[in-house]
């Protein structure tokens, strides 16, 4: 990330895609909270691109020692107006500059790493700063595999299964990751990769969910046969989720 860049205006929606969708919040939030809880240590948690506070708010139940690190002033703003009288410290800075005050045994950064400009260097903070021995770093982001935009790529809307698409652009992406190259990256930094998965088979694209999800067509059922089915197709979910302890 660079001082250059408005961070408020990349979370603004755009002609091509919107920032987050329903789907976002009503399907993909809860699968990576399900995805995370059995790996959860001790009661203090960072999160790492906390946007407006929603997936902040479903982690007060878990612990009483929350940070959030969020680049956007007016993200910062709405988030506290949510989370209001809430055990949540904010810090409206960038990953590459902001100073905390200690470790924690909980990091999260949950499709947040495609935004930044120097992936490396931002994970070496994480695990040579902000995570505590025995913690646990939660990283996910968006898989470039994910059949929605395979089937994209063969209809001749994207190039290949990684570009970085306009609206993505527009939106502050650099990368769009799949599971070799995001352990790439957190390898680069030192961390030490334990588990890899992915969340939520997904053939269909946010927008198409967002319409489909008005309906009756897909349960519950639905999707949380789409969420078990991820685990024995992690290449083909909508988001990738690397578990890392910290390396030496």
């Amino acid at each position: 990330m660079t001082a250059s860049r408005n961070y408020t205006a990349e979370t603004k929606d755009n002609p091509d895609r919107k920032y987050f969708y329903g789907f976002d919040y009503d399907v993909m939030h809860p699968f990576m909270l399900k995805s995370f809880l059995p790996h959860f240590r001790g009661d203090s948690i960072l999160e790492l691109g906390s946007f407006e506070g929603q997936f902040t708010q479903r982690l007060l139940p878990y612990f009483n020692d929350i940070t959030c690190v969020e680049a956007s002033d007016e993200a910062v703003k709405k988030a506290k107006n949510l989370l209001e009288n809430q055990p949540v410290q904010f810090h409206s800075d960038l990953f590459e500059n902001v100073m905390l005050p200690k470790k924690y045994n909980n990091i999260i950064m949950t499709h947040v790493l495609e935004h930044v400009s120097d992936p490396v260097a931002v994970l070496k903070r994480v695990n040579n700063e902000w995570l505590a021995d025995g913690g646990r770093f939660f990283l996910v982001c968006p898989n470039a595999n994910a059949p929605s935009r395979q089937i994209a790529v063969k209809m001749g809307l994207i190039s290949h299964n990684a570009a970085v698409t306009e609206g993505e652009r527009q939106h502050g992406h650099h990368s769009t990751y799949s599971l070799d190259t995001l352990e790439r990256e957190a390898r680069a930094a030192g961390l030490n990769v334990i588990f890899r998965t992915g969340i939520f088979f997904k053939a269909l694209a946010n927008f198409q969910f967002d319409r489909i999800l008005q309906t009756d067509i897909i349960s519950p059922e639905y999707l949380e046969g789409c969420y078990q089915l991820g685990h024995l197709y992690p290449d083909l979910c909508a988001s990738i989720f690397l578990l890392c302890e910290k390396g030496k």
